[in-house]
């Protein structure tokens, strides 16, 4: 009996599926894409109202021509690929590739479940082509623009480097957050904090008025007035004027969205885009759960719908009741409004496929980084249909008596948790913590006199704005109405590979090519860089997905006047050339400075191929020589040379390419290694990782590891014979941080 054939994108998604389906079923993965626009020309026939043509990409062929043969013999095809602008197009193209007749079926759903794929069966649909149309248009402008705009960066910047919308328009964020950064002058200001003590309870209340007029953050910018007033206040006594009581409640977080599932695992976990979605699409796809099998553990994970579906909501409300009390609920169904102006992918949100499978029994089947994810989607759910924290919050003014040049009044504010509510399961992260704690204050009455322990003037500096992390970039395009669910995780690491910035204690720092592109685009094609321009671009895309627009004249209006800029900047603009100071060995004339890939470097002003390193790095190329000399190559045995890549120096065999042997730089502390007694204990830092750690230079043959320096040889195997107590901990921090 012949079987229906169900193409999924993944292998993961097709092992979970067709544990539901049963032998009637070949449940096959079409591994993503099957056509694409071809790599070596445009494929866009602009003439021919922008018609694309699609071609097979070769590592794809082997696996339509499999497919194709299963759909032939198959009693018919369903196609269940994702609910969203990729997957119809996934689902459109293979229609093409393997020649479908007909109207093959097409099933969605949000969750991989035996429940969501009944249902998607009892209730197929037909293709939606306005999605397809819409992940069509989006394909073809970022070609155009690609295709056109990349070779113009490569004549006038270097080869390599690339433009697109969304990318380009991150990228002019964090290179004009740098410059406010740069340009940004602290400012001196004073806070006079009064720390009193009541029933062995103390509690801090800073100055907030002089005279009756509050005081405004730079009135005390100096440490003359700072002084002036603690000495006004010398022999004062202090008395409670007015209490102010009420009570505030605060309501929990919508569910997940792409966008905040992403913003809360880079603050929680210090997660990657890219990351918190690898780890996302395995817990949608399936992860083995004994003896329920390969399993979905969340809904898809690209939407920007805060929605909940009436089986999730009566599942939050029975979880919330068992496990935390009925007055923990909140009552009802809990609806949130979708924030995004053009929230389309999907149409609910992030959440567990069961809200019965509470993550701590989910432990021994997820990895770390699963875990992780699961427990806040699985908290967030929860808390969302939770009742409101409530807080008894209290504001005491207090006056300064018994002198005579200025009425000063102290404020001290506290707030107290009533009721936990939603607390109780989940608090959302923060970007920048509040310095500003508000504590629990003793019982006071008005009229009440105050004992102080201290009165303090504390100096401050305004600060600078902070780097975009991955959390407030996301956060920032969000706002602005730029990119999409699918969009945000590979731009963040595009600009990355692209050496556009440099990724600082989990913040984004322009490299110098960055800023010299960003600021290329600015001038001479500031449509592509306006945040306006690009938003209004998705927001017409998001027209061709609902059917309200054909996408033709959308990409006509854009290109027509984009390819006449492009064709008339090619001519006007000059390549970006550095004169430096350097004579060139070989013309005597001042060597150009060039971006190369791993950073600038000199180059002949005639063209001769001869190249130097800058005078700066040239320094710190000989201090290298000097401490590396005499290291030998682990392949040949012959000397070694430094080189340059991606992440820094190396040594490579001076005989390259004959012989390929490298070996990292060590910086060695001064110690011999107390576990084997032969290596050096060497200080290393993982990519990412502020800090570093010490280990044996013999690694890992010697499986020595400290996580501190120690400034002397017995504090060094006081270390070591600590560190021993915990020697499976100590493997596994070590192999965490070098895996990076």
């Amino acid at each position: 009996m012949a079987k229906t054939l169900v193409i999924v994108e993944s292998p993961t998604k097709a092992k979970t599926i067709s544990r539901f389906l049963g032998k009637n079923f070949d449940v096959q993965a079409s591994f993503g894409h099957v056509r694409d626009l071809p790599k070596s020309k445009m494929g866009i026939d602009i003439k021919n109202n922008f018609e694309p043509t699609y071609t097979i990409p070769v590592k794809s062929k082997e696996v339509i021509a499999d497919l194709k043969a299963r759909a032939d013999k198959a009693s018919g095809v369903i196609l269940a690929t994702d609910e969203d602008r990729e997957g119809e197009a996934i689902a459109w193209h293979l229609i093409s590739a393997l020649k479908l007749k007909g109207s093959p079926k097409r099933i969605v759903f949000h969750e991989i479940t035996k429940t969501a794929i009944d249902s998607a069966l009892e209730h197929p649909r037909n293709l939606d082509l306005n999605l397809v149309d819409a992940q069509q248009a989006r394909r073809i402008l970022d070609r155009l623009v690609g295709y056109e705009l990349s070779p113009f960066i490569w004549k006038k910047v270097r080869y390599g480097l690339s433009a697109g919308r969304v990318q380009s328009v991150a990228m002019r964020l964090i290179v004009e957050r740098e410059r406010e950064i740069e340009k940004f002058i602290k400012e001196e200001y004073w806070s006079i904090d009064a720390n009193f003590i009541k029933n062995k309870l103390g509690f801090a209340a800073k100055l907030n008025k002089i005279d009756d007029k509050s005081l405004a953050k730079f009135d005390i910018n100096n440490t003359t007035s700072a002084t002036e007033i603690v000495t006004d206040l010398k022999d004062a006594k202090y008395v409670v004027e007015e209490i102010t009581k009420k009570e505030v409640s605060r309501n929990p977080s919508a569910p997940f969205i792409t966008s905040t599932l992403q913003q809360e695992a880079a603050r929680k976990f210090g997660m990657s885009a890219k990351q918190t979605m690898v780890i996302a699409q395995q817990l949608y796809e399936g992860i083995n759960i004994g003896e329920e099998g390969h399993t979905g553990l969340i809904t898809y994970m690209r939407t920007d719908s805060v929605n909940l579906s009436e089986l999730a909501l009566n599942q939050a409300a029975e979880v919330i009741t068992q496990r935390f009390g009925k007055e923990y609920y909140f009552g009802s169904h809990r609806k949130f409004n979708t924030k995004s102006k053009n929230a389309q992918e999907a149409h609910e949100a992030i959440r567990p496929s069961d809200l019965m499978r509470h993550p701590d029994d989910l432990k021994q089947y997820l990895d770390r980084g699963q875990q992780k994810i699961y427990d806040i989607i699985w908290k967030r759910t929860v808390a969302s249909q939770m009742a409101e924290a409530i807080f008894d919050s209290t504001a005491v003014d207090i006056t300064a008596q018994g002198i005579s040049k200025k009425g000063y009044n102290f404020r001290a504010n506290g707030q107290v948790v009533k009721f936990e509510g939603f607390i109780k399961a989940y608090t959302e992260g923060k970007d920048e913590e509040d310095s500003e704690v508000e504590g629990q204050l003793p019982e006071l009455e008005k009229g009440e006199k105050l004992e102080l322990t201290e009165l303090v003037p504390n100096q401050h500096f305004t600060e600078p704005p902070a780097r975009y992390s991955d959390a407030t970039l996301i956060k920032a395009l969000e706002s602005h109405g730029i990119g999409r669910p699918s969009t945000y995780a590979p731009t963040l690491s595009t600009i990355q590979d692209r050496g556009y910035v440099d990724k600082i204690e989990k913040k984004y720092k322009p490299t110098e090519v960055g800023v010299l592109v960003n600021d290329l685009l600015v001038e001479h094609f500031p449509q592509i860089v306006d945040i306006n321009f690009t938003a209004k671009m998705e927001s017409d895309l998001d027209e061709v997905a609902e059917g309200t627009v054909k996408w033709q004249p959308i990409i006509k209006e854009f290109y027509d006047p984009f390819k006449k800029l492009i064709d008339e900047k090619t001519e006007e603009v000059e390549k970006q050339i550095q004169v430096s100071e350097t004579p060139c060995p070989h013309c005597g004339k001042p060597m150009i400075i060039k971006f190369g890939r791993f950073g600038k470097f000199l180059a002949c002003p005639e063209g001769e191929k001869i190249t130097k390193p800058m005078p700066e790095e040239e320094a710190q190329i000989k201090a290298l020589e000097e401490k590396t000399q005499g290291e030998l190559c682990p392949l040949c045995g012959g000397p070694m040379r430094i080189h340059k890549g991606r992440f820094g120096f190396f040594l490579g065999c001076a005989r390259y390419p004959e012989c390929k042997g490298i070996k990292k730089i060590l910086t060695k502390i001064g110690y011999k290694c107390p576990n084997c007694g032969i290596g050096d204990v060497v200080e290393k830092k993982a990519r990412g990782r502020g800090q570093p750690f010490y280990s044996c230079s013999r690694y890992p043959d010697c499986e020595f590891i400290i996580n501190k320096k120690p400034e002397s040889e017995a504090e060094l195997k006081e270390l070591w014979e600590a560190q021993k107590l915990k020697p499976k901990k100590a493997k596994k921090v070590y192999k965490k941080k070098t895996a990076k």
